[in-house]
């Protein structure tokens, strides 16, 4: 199997997932701007072939680097890249070489959070009321309808990035004045903690694996305000949760890939509200929350369905997993040392976060587990404790 890897330096942890595909039997063949030597010795040892491009962006560049593949290999089987950025990039290559996956006439219902909110309420999950502003007019028209405060964001979009929380008619006016040029999805604004649902489809588009993590506060909160994220996964996933979230990625059709659909459940009466579905893993190092909460493999996991076919095992949730951040401008009661001393037999990894995630990651990341979900929070209150 010929195996496309887009950036597959990027995130950091997503190496695991070439060193996973080459160690089953595929030949990995990474595409990316980096120069060669700048990758890890075992994402390098794990490339078949490793082709450098100006940029990503340039697509004539990357289409020749998988015409070279072709000519080198023969015909490409699968082009992946795990990140939201390039799902335009994956579909177009694998519309030119004929390849299984989401294609370029798939994108509007996996990128456009409009259009996801169409496909959540047909698969009769109750959503928030929102609508596709690209005027003025109509923006006033939505805040009157629904009443302040409203939530903007761009209808095309991952995370924070440019979002607004409107409360009255002056940060309307702000907003509209100031606002990117392009297309916003404006909605009713829910007062809630964020939960997710996150998993791996097989070729059927069956769900083969599935997690929830919860956190307190959502993307907008930790870039808006400065907070320190923390979010843990749950051993058991809540009913209403497992039901909605089953039944949308069962519309969305998806295959042979990860998904991360996040809900908002709403702190006056725990009613779940669907935000936005994403066709990649969860960001970060949640695959290694993965791994931690369940003593498995995710990456060897996905190498084996796409190399063989093969499904996982069912999976036991033994442990909450967290991962906890703090911030290099902030000064915390512990420090690094200290942490370790009281908490390191719960802390399995402590790593720093590549720069374009910290915006809301944080700089610095420790991942704890225990089988008690009360004691990992006593150590996220501790670790994140500013002094």
């Amino acid at each position: 199997m010929n195996f496309v890897f887009l950036s597959p330096h990027f995130p950091t942890n997503f190496y695991n997932f070439a060193v996973a595909l080459s160690r089953t039997g595929a030949r990995v063949l990474g595409i990316a701007d980096a120069p060669y030597d700048s990758l890890r010795p075992r994402l390098r040892e794990s490339l078949a072939e490793y082709y450098k491009v100006d940029s990503l962006e340039n697509y004539d560049e990357v289409l020749r680097a998988c015409g070279y593949f072709t000519h080198r290999h023969g015909r490409l089987d699968r082009v992946e890249s795990h990140n939201e950025h390039w799902l335009g990039l994956e579909a177009a290559l694998r519309e030119d070489f004929n390849l299984p996956g989401f294609r370029p006439r798939d994108l509007e219902k996996i990128k456009r959070k409009s259009v996801m909110n169409g496909i959540f309420a047909a698969a009769g999950v109750t959503v928030n009321r929102g609508g596709l502003v690209r005027t003025d007019a109509q923006a006033w028209d939505f805040a009157r309808r629904v009443g302040f405060p409203v939530f903007a964001k761009p209808d095309i979009g991952v995370g924070a990035s440019a979002t607004y929380k409107i409360e009255n008619d002056r940060q309307m006016e702000e907003f509209l004045k100031s606002r990117p040029q392009v297309d916003y999805y404006l909605e009713e604004f829910v007062d809630g903690r964020l939960a997710t649902f996150d998993g791996l489809c097989d070729r059927n588009g069956k769900i083969v694996y599935c997690l929830s993590h919860h956190s307190e506060t959502g993307c907008f909160e930790l870039v808006a305000y400065d907070v320190d994220l923390n979010y843990y996964s749950l051993r058991d996933i809540p009913a209403d949760l497992m039901a909605a979230g089953t039944r949308i990625i069962e519309s969305f059709g998806i295959q042979e890939k990860f998904f991360h659909l996040e809900f908002l459940r709403r702190k006056s009466d725990g009613a779940l509200r669907p935000l936005e579905l994403n066709c990649r893993p969860p960001g970060g190092f949640s695959t290694d929350l993965m791994n931690f909460s369940s003593d498995v493999d995710v990456y060897q996991m996905y190498a084996d369905m796409i190399v063989h076919g093969q499904l996982p095992a069912p999976v036991e949730r033994k442990y909450h997993a967290a991962h906890v951040a703090r911030r290099k401008h902030k000064t915390y009661r512990l420090d690094h040392d200290e942490v370790l001393r009281r908490f390191g037999h719960r802390i399995v990894m402590f790593e720093e976060i590549p720069s374009l995630l910290a915006g809301v990651m944080g700089d610095f990341s420790y991942i704890v587990r225990s089988p008690d979900l009360e004691e990992v929070k006593a150590i996220i209150s501790e670790i994140q404790a500013l002094a």
